[in-house]
């Protein structure tokens, strides 16, 4: 890994890309009474901006109103980021500080950079992670779990393979059926 990866604080190519192309990852921040606190972020694949090799960031969208990860913030900027690829039991770790904007001169274009074409909810801040270190995890024991986009992927040469034999199948009974009915009945 010393021979592959780019130092520390500064995210290659690969690990760029990755972040990039995930849809999810799990944030842990620290509280004021040095409990770790760990929630779950998803979006639409690409909501996690990479601004440069060492600053990554995504939009926070009203949600549950519970606000722990920002008290933390508040009282502590260190973050743990754990982003994971289940189908390829692949997992990437980032350990940043956090720097939020809310109502500061710089949130209105942060928020408007932030935000999709088609999206239409409420971003009430932009949260940016100044990167300190990552690392690539082992992958022994990530059990591979697939979204449903994933395995509409996959399903679907199979789901065509069994309509096909459907249309077959009920083609076959109409000519037996057909062919019972038209052949001389035998008495015994």
């Amino acid at each position: 890994m010393e021979q592959s990866a780019p130092p520390g604080d500064h995210l290659g190519p690969a690990e760029q890309d990755f972040i990039q192309r995930r849809d999810s990852f799990y944030m842990a921040s620290v509280s004021e009474t040095g409990w770790p606190y760990i929630q779950h972020r998803g979006g639409p694949k690409g909501f996690i901006h990479v601004l440069n090799p060492s600053l990554i960031g995504f939009a926070d969208y009203r949600g549950n109103k519970q606000y722990i990860s920002l008290g933390n913030f508040d009282h502590d900027n260190r973050v743990a980021l754990f982003f994971m690829d289940y189908p390829y039991q692949t997992r990437l770790k980032i350990l940043g500080r956090v720097e939020v904007h809310e109502n500061d001169s710089q949130a209105p274009e942060l928020i408007k950079s932030f935000r999709s074409k088609d999206d239409s909810g409420v971003i009430e801040r932009v949260i940016l992670i100044h990167v300190e270190g990552f690392d690539w995890n082992c992958p022994h024991h990530i059990t591979p779990r697939y979204t449903v986009e994933e395995l509409e992927q996959t399903l679907a040469p199979v789901r065509e393979r069994l309509a096909s034999l459907e249309i077959e199948n009920a083609n076959l009974k109409a000519q037996l059926d057909s062919f019972k009915n038209d052949s001389p009945k035998i008495k015994a």
